[in-house]
């Protein structure tokens, strides 16, 4: 037997399988036995297909033949050349059994891919990956939840593999596109809905992963793909979820815990360049479901992304939401303040880091919706007594809700500024005050009328108390220079209470240092001014330098402040306050002087009643002074002058409490008629306090030279006015009520000789006024004395002013005039010879 099979050997062959596939359908019927007997051993497969099928059991419900995956995956490391044709021999299989519902061996297919992308990591995986993300594509295209939720799992295990090779060519468009329609899934079944929902949301984060660390995948920040990556997220983190702050594998089945997760990690890795392409959808996506009004969800949105980005990006935020703001400008008021108030939420974080150059943007962009917000308002209450008249009302409210969110947004921001830059935003924003008087380019004042005018002017006000709270200026220099300080004293000139009332809290902000403010809440008289533990400090030399540069000008205005009708307590109460904080952070020897010079004159003021002020203004300003020379005694520890004060209280106490604060701002206090002027005992002596204070530290000289206040150029710019127009408002009533000429004749008579001879009256009237002008030249202080003489040439320079031009006139000429009329020029054309010409140039 062994001899013949030597003698007779058997010869095999192998014919490949494509040839013996094409040999099966051929027509010839006598080539299959031929070939059949040409060897014992069927047609061969290559052995990766062999190694392929073998991973796959009868029943697939046996699962992956582990043994089988093993020499698989070890053929795979060792010839890494044959793993594109695996993947594509995996793939075939793969759509032949998804066409034809084999879902077990799809399950196997899948899992048999994984393990081979974990295993294999060098650069002839490439194809593989191909092949593989193919069949994730296919899984995702069907139909059934399963083999979508299969196919995501594998893409975000793909996704978490790094590869030492960036990919050229390949493109994430449709995982993208697939991964989003999967977040929107809309699923009869409530479980299977939120089950596709959280593979969307995986596979969007697992694209996230895979792509923003690649450069050669920057392509994924394009809108077109953060329009569907950002939505994506946003619907369902909208879904309320469980109670609490999930962790683990409830926010792994929780679509909106996870959606927050991606989106912050989306966030986190938003560079410089696309910080804009990221928040624009977020914008978007509010406005299309209405989610300003109300802005729960808003608000939240931004925390996350502000808490979520890096913090020299926060300034991005901030710009793509202002200019948010500008492009709903008409919109409904509650949309608008839903938007202000996520601006105040982006602000109030980004103050705590880096806002970049958009300090100034900010406010500007917030004035300029104020402005219109009023704007709105003011065409709102036009509208009133209409129809319409409710929903007026209702508009005009809902802008107050406007107005109330930007000047918290102002505040609040200004208010976390560092000192160098709230300085600079406090002149801004005073800039943007309108003052009678003064060009306002920013606001036009006259199409919004005095009370919309005034609406601004509180509103704007009320923003800088917000600046200015908290702020330690080193310097009052710093703090209130002369292009701050004077528009802001105008204000305080203006007849209104409320506005008055907003220019002294701007001024307590500025002036307390050391936080003493609330000590001195409400006017009263304090028994002991040592148990309230004032925090004090040595005036500096720069702070010296101010009050004798700028006293005259506070003490001015606080004299002023006191004399207006319509004061009420909140204003008596400010006022003490100023003056006490005055007395606390600004006083040395010489301020002490100028105050008691300052409240004695309101006293004679008082007292005089030249205005004939109402008695209620004239009880409150003496109550003010008591109480303020109470405060002033005991700070400067003067005895004999704690004594004086402390008689006048005690008489006035027994005779006219009307004159004490505890009493003049109570309920219906009763009022005298008159004031008892005679009763020395019941007011302050000049004489007794400059006593009271005579030694080496004080130049009681000048308690002698009463206090007067000088007009300014300041009471033009306010609604007042001034000396100046005051005189040509009297020469003009004159004027018009001047009798004819023939009527001006006067009978001259012995008696109206003998006055005119008589000039002795005249003599000592003279005598009196050069006493009284050297002696106030000798003992006035100096700045006094200059604001004296300035305020005059203020007034020769404006009169000279207007006589020049009233009488110099430009030349004629042929071109025409121009005449302004209603606010509108109209030229008049002047003929030649119509022309005068002075004599001298006709000749």
């Amino acid at each position: 037997m062994h001899s013949t099979w030597r003698q007779f050997p058997v010869a095999i062959f192998f014919v490949p399988w494509g040839v013996w596939e094409a040999l099966k359908t051929s027509t010839s019927v006598s080539v299959l036995p031929a070939l059949a007997l040409c060897g014992c051993c069927g047609p061969l497969r290559p052995r990766y297909k062999r190694l392929v099928d073998n991973i796959f059991p009868e029943d697939p419900k046996d699962g992956l033949v582990k043994s089988d995956m093993e020499k698989l995956t070890f053929y795979a490391v060792s010839a890494p050349e044959k793993l594109d044709r695996i993947g594509a021999y995996l793939a075939e299989r793969l759509s032949r059994d998804v066409l034809r519902h084999r879902y077990g061996y799809v399950v196997i297919a899948m899992e048999a891919l994984d393990q081979l992308l974990m295993a294999c990591h060098s650069q002839s995986i490439k194809p593989f990956v191909e092949s593989f993300l193919h069949m994730v594509a296919k899984l995702l295209e069907s139909q059934e939840p399963d083999l979508q939720v299969l196919g995501t799992n594998s893409f975000v295990k793909f996704a978490n593999i790094e590869e030492d090779t960036p990919s050229y060519h390949r493109r994430y468009d449709f995982f993208v596109s697939q991964f989003s329609a999967m977040c929107h899934s809309t699923h009869e079944d409530p479980e299977t809905r939120t089950r596709i929902r959280v593979a969307g949301i995986k596979g969007l984060q697992g694209v996230v992963r895979k792509t923003v660390n690649d450069e050669l995948q920057a392509i994924i920040w394009e809108p077109q793909h953060m329009n569907k990556l950002i939505p994506s997220m946003l619907f369902n983190m909208q879904e309320t979820g469980p109670e609490g702050s999930p962790s683990g594998t409830e926010r792994d089945e929780n679509p909106a815990a996870l959606a927050e997760s991606c989106f912050r990690e989306l966030l986190g890795r938003a560079a410089y360049g696309n910080m804009n392409n990221a928040l624009r959808p977020v914008l978007v996506h509010l406005d299309n479901h209405g989610l300003w009004d109300p802005n729960e969800f808003a608000v939240s949105c931004f925390r996350i992304i502000m808490y979520s980005i890096q913090a020299q990006h926060s300034h991005h935020v901030i710009q793509q939401v202002l200019g948010h703001l500008d492009t709903h400008n008409k919109d409904t008021p509650r949309v608008r303040a839903g938007i202000v108030q996520v601006l105040l939420e982006t602000v109030a974080i980004a103050a705590k880091g880096s806002v970049g150059p958009t300090v100034l943007e900010v406010f500007n962009t917030l004035l300029k919706h104020l402005r219109m917000s009023v704007d709105f308002e003011m065409g709102a209450d036009s509208r009133r007594g209409s129809a319409s008249s409710v929903s007026s009302r209702s508009k005009e409210s809902e802008e107050r809700i406007v107005q109330n969110a930007i000047i918290q947004t102002i505040g609040f921001f200004g208010g976390n500024l560092p000192d160098y830059q709230r300085a600079e935003v406090m002149m801004f924003i005073m800039g943007k005050v309108p003052v009678y008087g003064t060009p306002c380019h920013t606001l036009d004042t006259v199409k919004i009328g005095h009370l919309g005018t005034k609406r601004i002017q509180a509103m704007l006000l009320s923003s800088l108390i917000m600046v200015t709270s908290g702020f330690k200026a080193k310097t009052m220099a710093a703090a209130l220079p002369p292009l701050f300080l004077d528009p802001l004293f105008s204000i305080s000139l203006m007849e209104d209470s409320e506005l008055r009332q907003l220019v002294l809290e701007i001024l307590h902000n500025i002036i307390d240092r050391h936080d003493n403010r609330a000590k001195l809440r409400g006017i009263r008289i304090i028994p002991n001014v040592a148990a309230l533990k004032i925090k004090r400090e040595k005036i500096s030399k720069q702070d010296v330098s101010f009050m004798k540069k700028h006293g005259q000008q506070l003490y001015r205005h606080i004299y002023l402040g006191c004399k207006e009708e319509d004061n009420v307590h909140k204003n008596f109460e400010l006022l003490f306050t100023a003056l006490a904080l005055i007395t606390i952070e600004l006083a040395n020897e010489e301020v002490v002087i100028d105050l008691i010079r300052l409240a004695m004159a309101l006293q004679d003021m008082v007292l005089a009643n030249e205005e004939n002020m109402p008695m209620f203004i004239r009880c409150s300003i003496l109550a003010l002074v008591a109480a303020y020379l109470n405060f002033l005694s005991q700070m400067i520890a003067n005895p004999p002058f704690c004594q004086h004060v402390s008689k006048v209280l005690e008489m006035r106490n027994l005779e006219a409490p009307y004159l004490l604060p505890e009493h003049i701002f109570r309920e219906k206090c009763p009022l005298p008629s008159t004031l008892e002027k005679d009763n020395r005992s019941l007011y302050f002596q000049t004489q007794e306090i400059a006593e009271s204070l005579a030694g080496p530290s004080y130049n009681v000289e000048r308690l002698s030279v009463p206090y007067v206040p000088q007009v300014t150029d300041e009471d033009r710019l306010s609604r007042r006015k001034s000396f100046v127009d005051t005189i040509s408002l009297q020469v003009d009533l004159l004027s018009s009520s001047l009798p004819d000429k023939s009527q001006l004749a006067e009978e001259i008579t012995f008696e109206t000789l003998k006055k005119a001879i008589d000039t002795t009256g005249l003599e000592e009237q003279e005598k009196e006024k050069r006493r009284q002008v050297i002696e106030k030249f000798q003992k006035a202080p100096f700045e006094e004395i200059a604001a004296h003489c300035e305020s005059k040439a203020n007034m020769l320079h404006d009169r000279l002013a207007q006589i020049f031009e009233l009488t110099i006139r430009p030349p004629p000429s042929p071109s025409g005039t121009v005449t302004i009329t209603a606010g509108h020029a109209q030229y008049h054309s002047v003929p030649v010879y119509e022309m005068k010409f002075p004599d001298l140039c006709v000749y």
